[in-house]
């Protein structure tokens, strides 16, 4: 035996390639295949959530705002369009004989009392006419005087005897006469100056001047026509239109707020009449608005409002949490596996505090408040909670 076969032979026979015993082999094989299961295991737990969702599916769903409205006193109102005017209109005219319009004293839109003159009428006819009565007055009293002067000589002389009591009674009938005169004369002038008075426009009542159809240099008459209109103290209305199935709502003393046309003002006012018949062709009736004065108010302009007929209770909602659509109006709400759910609402009032939800809601849903738009039913989504109001 040489050297080399001595050493192979004292060689385990491993080191040279050989194979392994078979039960050792096979443990290894199970080992691998283990790990292999525990991995698969770890990635799936990683691309699926709780309750067999994917977590990736759970962290893309979108997180949306939702509230809960519960239920909110509502007012219920009507709304209507309309003319405004003059509650009280008061037109001016020519009362007197009338004349030459000297001076115009007022313009649209001045204030003024009762009584205070609008229009001065050219007077110097009247104005002699006058003299000439305030004359004849002081001449019936210088008459009246002497004859009362005379009436007391005369009965100073009675006692003597040189005057008969014939001549007495004849006296003071001279004297009744005279101090008539005096009381005629004063009349004539006193209805001269009223007269003359009257020749002067004048308000009737205090009040908003309106119109002027009159000028200086205008020749007037009773047959004149209106020259100023006015709105007794300001007082403006608005003829409201309504329907007919509205209109049956209403009550004088209602609150109402009227918007003029062009204008933001805001103006609030309150029913004072509710019309008693309804226009066979358009089939609605007016309800007469009172309103105060406000330079937005123009008589004759158009105006819309919104009358408060009564109150009840409604979910209350944002405007961003109301969509519409061909079919209508519509809400998201979030059920309980979080899916978006399309919920069909009808709306009534829409004001500063939202929009009140009429049908279709209860009040206690999770309600999305602005995403709607972007969401579709049964959209997995991430619910956010606010509070109401």
């Amino acid at each position: 035996m040489n050297y080399e076969t001595q050493l192979a032979g004292d060689v385990p026979a491993h080191v040279f390639g050989e194979e392994q015993p078979r039960p050792r082999r096979r443990g290894l094989m199970i080992g691998a295949a283990i790990a292999i299961l525990l991995i698969a295991a770890a990635a799936w737990a990683i691309l699926h959530g709780k309750g067999g969702e994917p977590a990736a599916a759970v962290e893309q769903a979108p997180v949306v705002t939702v509230i809960v409205p519960g239920q909110s006193m509502v007012e219920q109102t009507v709304s209507g369009t309309g003319s405004l005017a003059a509650r009280v209109e008061m037109p001016v005219g020519v009362v007197g004989e009338g004349g030459e319009v000297r001076r115009v004293l007022v313009q649209p839109g001045d204030w003024v009392r009762a009584g205070q003159v609008l229009a001065v009428i050219e007077r110097s006819v009247q104005s002699e006419q006058i003299r000439s009565l305030a004359a004849q007055v002081e001449v019936a009293r210088a008459d009246a005087k002497l004859a009362q002067a005379q009436l007391d000589r005369a009965k100073a002389l009675v006692k003597r005897g040189f005057i008969s009591q014939a001549d007495i009674d004849q006296r003071t009938a001279t004297r009744d006469a005279a101090n008539a005169r005096v009381n005629v004369a004063a009349a004539q002038l006193a209805e001269q100056r009223a007269r003359t008075g009257r020749l002067d426009i004048r308000a009737p009542g205090a009040g908003l001047v309106l119109t002027r159809d009159v000028e200086p240099g205008q020749i007037v008459g009773s047959g004149s026509g209106v020259l100023f209109r006015m709105a007794r103290d300001g007082a403006m209305e608005m003829l409201a239109q309504v329907s007919e199935g509205d209109l049956a709502r209403l009550r004088p003393g209602n609150q109402a707020t009227v918007t003029p046309v062009g204008s933001t003002e805001r103006i609030a006012g309150r029913i004072w009449q509710v019309s008693p018949v309804v226009d066979p062709q358009t089939r609605q009736g007016i309800a007469r608005i009172a309103i105060p004065y406000n330079r937005a108010i123009r008589p004759g302009g158009f105006a819309s409002a919104t009358i408060v007929s009564g109150a009840a209770t409604a979910p209350m909602l944002p405007e961003s949490a109301v969509q519409t659509d061909a079919k209508g109006h519509y809400v998201y709400i979030v059920d309980g596996r979080n899916q978006a759910v399309r919920r069909d609402v009808e709306i009534g009032q829409v004001s500063d505090k939202g929009v009140a939800i009429t049908s279709g809601l209860t009040g206690t849903e999770h309600v999305v408040l602005s995403a709607g738009a972007f969401l579709a039913p049964g959209q997995k989504v991430r619910p956010e909670v606010r509070k109401a109001g």
